[in-house]
């Protein structure tokens, strides 16, 4: 039995995985997703995946913190595999730990595996998240992509690696997702047959396109592919902290000044950043909004073929 609590932040669902997850062990949290990585899959595959799940949620396993300045430490996963960290669903969880009593309007810290994020619950409902610091890696970068010829985007961290096209290939609208779905798997593809990667070797696994924004005191609208081939249904934490990094470095846009970023469902980010202590970082704030949407437990008969999900793991069964 997995009891978990399901939100969605702008239109992107998080299920934040309660109780019902293996033993762990001690370590930091990078040390622990490893393990439930290596050993402990059937956590993510039963949760997201389908019957339970879907291609589009992210999940959330909250842990206790190796860090005790931390609330909790949270590892995050969706139908690919595990990220690295995600706006969206830190603030999903901030806002699914405020529903549970666990936390109140404040500031808050909590551990994910690649460093401490803080959180500021300002409403039950509305968190902004500083995120871990944000830097552009390579500007104008090239790559031939088949159909469509040269390609040039920035590769960027925002706690995960992207690689962000300014000038979107058609309209960002809700009735083009899958025209816009083909081309980032296509450039994301091209990408990873070229060798370009992010630092030290690094797999970029997000794609994101800008445009113009529809609502007039918006900045900018994006398309954001994630690992798996689902697109964001959000503006994307850690895009628009990629986004935010690099408008930094071309100094297009100062410090301490609210971006509004649209996604592609019109939804939106609040971004800011302030200067990080690195030469060429900063630290992103991301603020939103996520509502609650059930509280459940998910159920694993034994004689069930899918009680770990459906994959291709468990399709060779039959």
């Amino acid at each position: 039995m997995i009891r978990a609590i399901d939100s969605h932040t702008a239109g992107e669902p998080t299920r934040m995985v309660l109780e019902g997850g293996p033993d762990l062990g001690d370590g930091s949290v990078a040390e622990r997703l490893q393990r439930l990585k290596q050993e402990h899959d059937w956590l993510r595959t039963t949760t997201i995946l389908e019957p339970r799940g879907s291609d589009v949620l992210v999940g959330a396993l909250l842990l206790p913190s190796y860090d005790p300045s931390c609330v909790s430490g949270v590892i995050f996963f969706n139908n690919f595999g595990y990220l690295n960290m995600c706006g969206h669903g830190m603030i999903g969880v901030a806002a699914s730990l405020a529903h549970l009593g666990r936390i109140e309007p404040g500031v808050h810290r909590l551990e994910t595996s690649v460093g401490i994020v803080t959180v500021e619950l300002v409403t039950p409902q509305e968190v902004t998240v500083e995120n871990v610091p944000s830097y552009r890696y390579r500007k104008d970068v090239a790559v031939e992509v088949e159909g469509f010829g040269e390609i040039k985007g920035d590769v960027a961290w925002g706690g995960n690696w992207f690689f962000l096209i300014d000038d979107a290939p058609v309209p960002l609208k809700l009735d083009r997702v899958d025209c816009l779905t083909d081309r980032a798997r296509r450039v994301r593809d091209a990408l990873w047959n070229s060798g370009i990667t992010g630092e030290e070797g690094a797999l970029i696994d997000h794609l994101e396109f800008f445009s113009p924004p529809e609502a007039a005191d918006a900045h900018s609208r994006n398309f954001v592919l994630c690992p798996g081939n689902a697109y964001d249904r959000s503006p994307c934490g850690t895009g628009t902290s990629a986004k935010l990094a690099c408008l930094a470095a071309d100094e297009r846009w100062p410090q301490d000044q609210a971006w509004i970023q649209e996604g592609i469902l019109g939804s939106r980010f609040q971004g800011r950043y302030r200067i990080g202590d690195r030469p060429g970082e900063i630290v992103p704030s991301i603020t939103g909004q996520a509502y609650v949407t059930g509280e459940i437990v998910l159920l694993q008969h034994p004689e069930d073929p899918f009680r770990e999900g459906i994959s291709c793991r468990t399709l060779r069964r039959f």
